[in-house]
């Protein structure tokens, strides 16, 4: 997935940099990449044992309006910080590093320590709300029935690396057009970049409310598949769109809005998937294989993007490209048996 990263990205000036400072710059890009690699699928391993699985899909959609409202607040708040270049001798991105790395430097030691490892530890709950849901996700972890319990079991298994295939095709559709966003609603209107960064914080509204809605409705209705392929086809139909309908800015927005609600709407009910028949250490070692090869997508997707757009010199068949990548994963899902899905 889309780990909860912003996805509007700001690029470094790297020219202006020397030799030595590049460095230290590409060995932090490492080091945060290999921080989000164990933090996500980690998060999602934490929210099994504290939500039964009827209530994960919701869970999840909220836990994740994180990556869409980073797209809402970070943009502006990046474009912002950026004007700060030359103040008391830093960089604008140094700038943009500082202040937005300070809050989870904060937040960690409060994290280590009012964050339980389980509901029987939260000391918040009454004696009656930590025995019950401590029996509900007991019960739940002990029913091994068409479950994977080792992470050797989960790894030979077929259907783990089939659950992986739509995950991916999210993730592509996830980051080919969060990266390329801008530049997608710059090209269809001609205004300012500054005017364009905030305009782009639309289609991550709408994301927004995709997470919430979607999750919900999935919890409500106890239903995964479905709520996993047509929220691919309205990002699908999205794209879709972007490319027929007039080239303005505000139905591009609008467009685009539609393929975002769509897109991320998948997240909430997608990773009760996975987690419907993974227990023990298969849990952890399986959703960090999902989560890798979707990280894959994030790869994937921009490249893609961009690979097009140099080859045709224009976004178009790019997005035509993630709508059919869409399309493959709801099919995908949909094949699976109905015994995957989550209760």
């Amino acid at each position: 997935m889309p780990s909860p990263r912003k996805p509007s990205v700001i690029l470094v000036d790297e020219p202006e940099l020397n030799l030595h400072a590049t460095k230290q710059v590409d060995l932090l890009r490492f080091l945060l990449g290999a921080a989000e690699a164990g933090f996500f699928p980690g998060i999602i391993f934490y929210l099994t044992q504290w939500f039964p699985a009827r209530e994960r899909g919701r869970a999840v959609g909220l836990f994740m309006t994180a990556t869409a409202l980073a797209g809402v607040i970070g943009a502006p708040l990046s474009s912002a910080l950026l004007q700060f270049d030359g103040a008391f001798g830093l960089k604008g991105w140094q700038w943009l590093f500082l202040i937005e790395g300070i809050p989870a430097i904060v937040l960690a030691p409060v994290v280590w320590m009012k964050m339980t490892e389980r509901p029987v530890d939260a000391a918040w709950l009454t004696p009656d709300e930590r025995d019950w849901l401590a029996r509900e996700i007991a019960t739940e972890q002990a029913d091994t029935t068409n479950a994977h319990v080792t992470l050797r079991e989960a790894l030979l298994s077929a259907r783990l690396w089939i659950v992986t295939v739509p995950y991916l095709c999210i993730v592509i559709a996830f980051y080919g057009v969060s990266f390329w966003l801008p530049q997608i609603v710059q090209a269809d209107s001609g205004l300012s970049s500054a005017t364009v960064v905030l305009l782009s914080a639309i289609p991550y509204v709408a994301a927004t409310m995709g997470l919430v809605m979607v999750g919900a409705s999935s919890d409500r209705m106890r239903e995964r598949r479905w709520h996993v392929a047509v929220p691919c086809g309205i990002g699908a139909l999205g794209f879709v769109l972007t490319v027929i309908a007039p080239q303005t800015p505000a139905v591009s927005l609008a467009m685009l809005s539609i393929a975002a609600f769509g897109i991320w709407g998948t997240l909430g009910p997608y990773w009760t998937l996975p987690t419907a028949f993974l227990r023990g250490t298969a849990a952890a070692g399986g959703i960090a294989l999902v989560n890798s090869v979707g990280n894959v997508g994030g790869f994937i997707g921009p490249i893609l993007i961009g690979w097009i757009r140099d080859r045709t010199g224009q976004f178009a068949p790019g997005l035509l490209t993630l709508a059919g990548v869409l399309v493959l994963g709801a099919v995908v899902v949909l094949a699976m048996p109905r015994s995957q899905q989550q209760r």
